[in-house]
């Protein structure tokens, strides 16, 4: 059967999760996993590019929309947000632990306001990075905010505080509504 194309002009978005693919067929022999190191090559050759064509806040502005998108579509096909706020941050943080994304930690959170402050320590985008001064993890902002705004349906904002390229040892998000 033939896929629509990825770039259907037509779609929002133009993002579908059957996009993914077969992953367990197609990699048979390799598996779902690959190096962070491979991960970050995509990620900063990427940012690169952008910076390179809209700047430096246009980039920022963009990873954060692809991670928003791509919250939304984890969240939705990944997650069960159907659970009580507490349970689904459990599940939350078991997801990402699998999967290697990283380690939550809530630090407050008020689920009425939709405000309080959550960790990602050992993150796909910045741990061991060298220190530069700056946030990096503009596509985890989005990331973060698409998950919570697809669970709480409002929208939800993560704004990166502390980071490990600022020099911190993990990295802090604000979480509030927007």
């Amino acid at each position: 059967m033939l896929m629509d194309s990825v770039f259907d002009e037509n779609k929002a978005y133009n993002f579908d999760w059957s996009y993914l693919g077969d992953i367990r067929t197609g990699r048979e022999n390799l598996g779902p996993q690959m190096p962070v190191s491979v991960y970050r090559l995509f990620e900063y050759t990427l940012r690169a590019v952008l910076q390179k064509n809209y700047k430096k806040e246009g980039c920022a502005d963009i990873l954060r929309e692809a991670g928003r998108l791509a919250g939304r579509e984890f969240c939705t096909h990944l997650l069960d947000s159907t659970l009580p706020p507490d349970q689904f941050i459990a599940q939350l943080s078991r997801v990402f632990i699998d999967m290697k994304i990283g380690v939550i930690r809530i630090e407050s959170f008020d689920e009425k306001q939709l405000k309080g402050y959550m960790t990602l320590g050992e993150d796909l985008d910045c741990s061991g990075l060298p220190v530069t001064g700056e946030t990096v993890c503009n596509y985890d902002e989005g990331f973060l905010s698409g998950i919570l705004s697809c669970y709480f349906k409002k929208a939800v904002t993560a704004v990166e505080i502390d980071c490990w390229a600022k020099g911190d040892r993990i990295c802090r998000f604000d979480i509030h509504r927007e």
